[in-house]
């Protein structure tokens, strides 16, 4: 039995950027300029693909889908406006977390790396490891290092993940917080960009 011969890249510049729409558009994840190449068998260089992928991006400009770049990598996703109709063709239940996990998350997002008991200097009250949990499982933090003092408390940063779902390539791009570094209530009363960009409902408890 013969095995499947391995496809070539296109040579042509169009066929290039055929394929790649059709890869971004049937994959259910962003992709990486890196895994790209790989696929490619590294045949264009990383310029040649982001020259490539700025030209889609622009070719599907004004549509109701578009492509995006973010911290994973590139992916296309429909716009803004065109959510509150597919939350009618699929009306499923967001995941609900507390105003709790969306402050610890936002103290982490915006002084990290820090640890647990950096966050309840901030919270003025005490983080459970059901909250770290779950920001773990959700896989929008993770344990980036271990602070040299005695017990060595882990650090927590955010992911490229908790980036992607934002649709933020960099921290840079995060809205600002200036009063997260002095004062939580001022600076998170209503967790803006939390409860608008993913778009959960808040819990009220503590």
């Amino acid at each position: 039995m013969r095995g499947m011969s391995t496809p070539l890249a296109p040579v042509d510049p169009i066929a290039l950027k055929r394929l790649l729409e059709g890869v971004l558009l049937a994959s259910a994840e962003a992709l990486s300029l890196a895994r790209l190449r790989q696929m490619l068998g590294d045949a264009y260089s990383a310029e040649v693909l982001r020259r490539t992928l700025d030209e889609l991006q622009a070719d599907w400009q004004g549509r109701a889908v578009q492509l995006v770049q973010v911290a994973e990598g590139w992916r296309f996703q429909t716009v803004t406006e065109m959510q509150p109709w597919l939350e009618r063709l699929n009306p499923v239940a967001p995941p609900r977390y507390s105003r709790a996990t969306l402050e610890t998350l936002t103290i982490i997002a915006y002084r990290q790396p820090v640890t647990r008991g950096d966050i309840e200097a901030v919270r003025g009250v005490a983080v459970s490891a059901a909250i770290v949990k779950t920001l773990l499982e959700r896989g929008w933090i993770e344990a980036v290092g271990h602070r040299d003092v005695p017990g060595r408390p882990a650090l927590y940063g955010t992911t490229k993940q908790f980036l992607s779902d934002l649709g933020l390539c960099a921290l840079v791009e995060l809205p600002p917080l200036p009063e997260v570094g002095a004062t939580l209530p001022s600076g998170t009363a209503e967790l803006p960009f939390l409860d608008k960009v993913l778009e959960e409902e808040l819990e009220d408890e503590e």
